[in-house]
């Protein structure tokens, strides 16, 4: 079966028969797939109404188990935004009744981030319609070929992951 990466390639390779065009047989189609994900993605989000970046909050506090609560720093570690994105994105989460702020009991000055009921059944139900989207795209693959591709992008992945700072 053909795609549109495999024109592309025939494409260059006829154009620039100079040029080894192979790393795009493999990441024009990982670009590819990521924009069909990301169309997913908001797809699965929208029907809980919620946005990309509240359903990574709220599942970062849902995460990390009972009370689902975290540091503002933690969430900035485990979401990759600034601390004046994150301080917006909390206010905002809170004025949609989804987090609420208290007190850090071993920091009189720090806060901590809780989700609401409310915030936890939304990041539960987003969670579900999120996994329904990607069953369907993965839905052509084994499961034997679903795990040897997560090993390989694994590779692929973690020098980046696992970088210092």
């Amino acid at each position: 079966m053909e795609d549109e990466v495999d024109r592309l390639v025939a494409a260059w390779r006829r154009e620039r028969p100079d040029l080894d065009v192979e790393p795009l047989e493999v990441l024009s189609r990982v670009s590819r797939l990521a924009r069909h994900l990301d169309r997913a993605r908001r797809l699965a989000f929208a029907e809980h109404e919620l946005e990309p970046w509240e359903f990574d909050v709220l599942t970062s506090l849902r995460r990390a188990g009972a009370p689902y609560q975290l540091s503002p720093g933690q969430l900035l570690t485990q979401t990759l935004v600034t601390s004046g994105t994150m301080t917006n994105r909390i206010d905002r989460l809170a004025k949609k009744g989804l987090v609420e702020r208290l007190p850090d009991p071993s920091d009189r000055r720090g806060v901590l981030v809780r989700l609401t009921d409310e915030g936890r059944d939304r990041a539960d139900q987003a969670l579900a319609g999120l996994l329904d989207q990607e069953r369907a795209i993965l839905v052509e693959l084994s499961r034997a070929q679903r795990g040897e591709l997560a090993a390989l992008l694994r590779q692929l992945t973690a020098p980046f992951d696992n970088v210092p700072g």
